[in-house]
């Protein structure tokens, strides 16, 4: 019987945890979830110094620092907002938050001088560039080969692109199709789909239901979307009496059975806390884990993605994916997205379940943020695994160059391709 260290060589412990975050950093990654759009969707795709000065989680910081009225700062122009902020955040006090300090490393990875704080040269030096050159110079520092978008059939400015057949020009973007209305918001959602020539009505009627199902299947063609995702409020709650199960039961799963895709639910936000921030004015909120434990058991077929908003929902989510193959837990999402949480994170899903887990995903709005959310979650994945095959080595069990890359490419990339049954084109 041949085994490995007689067809390759163990990487030392010496070289172990250099070989490891050298691979962590180096591995092209699949961006699973994302709000970034590819360049043919025009002004949906956000980039540029003044729109990640201007994302949610600075505007939210700034205002800690200033007393001035919400409504002042949504009357000026972007420019204006990313000036306010930049001053707040960036030269009044040092840029050490998650974001702010993932805006210096953008810059720096962009071959900007950090140095001159000079935020007109940022601006003047991305300006001269087209969205194409930069969406390819971005991949290419993040090391994101293949992007999931999130995409909508029901905003007027994204629709034209699919009905023109343009919305999969550039390979390298894929499609989810959000259904977050449908679920959270019924009546706009009747609304939207009577627009679009669907025969539904308010009320839970079998027609309804029909049309429902042919909406979202010839969406999910048109788009050839990878799944279905929402965004669910904390309180959710399955099965219950309600349009959320019914909506599941009978149009969701049935759906996604039939096109054979998963659906995805993001679970724990409470929106509108602070409604003058607007965006930036969302909040976590705990959730009831036994929600997801329900539908892995009612529909042991169906595959579900599901990433938790809350702390404290995070362990007993990942011990529950121990029990259910069709549920794959995935990233760090929104306020966990932080360097200490995802390390904790990461830490406890390999404990409990190897590297049998999407550990990350972006959830980008600006596409330059793929630069910093990428570097920092790497170098973080990247220690988790050197501590581990470093505690191998200590017990007799050493570990090879490739079988490290492997175990990186399942988790960057081929747990969520091998979880959908496809490969990537």
């Amino acid at each position: 019987m041949t085994t490995h260290t007689q067809t390759q060589e163990v990487v030392s412990l010496a070289d172990l945890r250099q070989t490891v975050e050298r691979l962590a950093m180096t591995t092209p990654v699949t961006d699973m979830h994302t709000h970034l759009y590819a360049p043919e969707f025009g002004e949906l795709l956000l980039w540029g110094i003044d729109e990640l000065l201007t994302y949610h989680y600075l505007i939210s910081e700034s205002f800690r620092w200033s007393d001035e009225a919400y409504t002042h700062f949504w009357s000026m122009t972007k420019s204006e907002q990313a000036d306010w902020i930049w001053k707040k955040l960036f030269i009044d006090h040092s840029p050490v938050s998650e974001a702010a300090t993932g805006f210096i490393t953008i810059l720096q990875r962009l071959g900007l001088d950090v140095s001159s704080r000079n935020l007109d040269d940022y601006r003047e030096a991305l300006a001269k560039r087209t969205v194409q050159e930069q969406v390819d110079t971005v991949m290419q520092i993040s090391g994101v080969s293949k992007i999931v978008m999130t995409n909508d059939p029901f905003d007027s400015v994204e629709r034209p692109v699919w009905l023109a057949g343009e919305g999969k020009s550039d390979p390298r973007f894929y499609a989810a199709l959000r259904v977050d209305a449908l679920l959270n918001d019924w009546p706009h959602a009747v609304k939207e789909l009577q627009k679009l020539g669907y025969d539904v009505q308010t009320e839970w009627s079998e027609r309804t239901k029909e049309e429902t199902r042919r909406f979202l299947s010839e969406w999910i063609v048109r788009m050839d979307a990878l799944y279905l995702a929402v965004s669910m409020p904390g309180d959710f709650v399955y099965p219950a009496d309600d349009h959320r199960s019914k909506m599941i039961d009978e149009v969701m799963v049935p759906v996604c059975g039939e096109q054979n895709i998963p659906f995805a639910l993001m679970i724990g936000v409470r929106r509108r806390v602070n409604p003058s921030l607007g965006l930036a004015g969302d909040m976590s909120m705990r959730s009831d884990v036994t929600a997801v434990e329900a539908l892995c058991r009612r529909y042991p077929e169906q595959k579900f993605l599901i990433t938790m908003l809350a702390r404290e929902n995070q362990h007993e989510l990942t011990v529950l994916a121990r029990k259910f193959r069709n549920l794959m837990i995935f990233g760090c999402w929104w306020f966990l997205h932080i360097e200490s949480m995802v390390e904790e994170m990461t830490r406890f899903r390999v404990e409990l379940l190897g590297t049998s887990m999407i550990p990350q995903h972006s959830d980008c709005r600006v596409f330059e943020q793929l630069i910093y959310k990428w570097e920092h979650s790497r170098k973080i994945i990247g220690s988790v695994l050197a501590d581990k095959y470093e505690k191998l080595h200590h017990s007799g069990w050493s570990v090879t160059e490739a079988e490290i890359q492997r175990d990186l490419d399942d988790m960057l990339n081929q747990n969520f391709w091998r979880f959908l049954g496809k490969e990537p084109k």
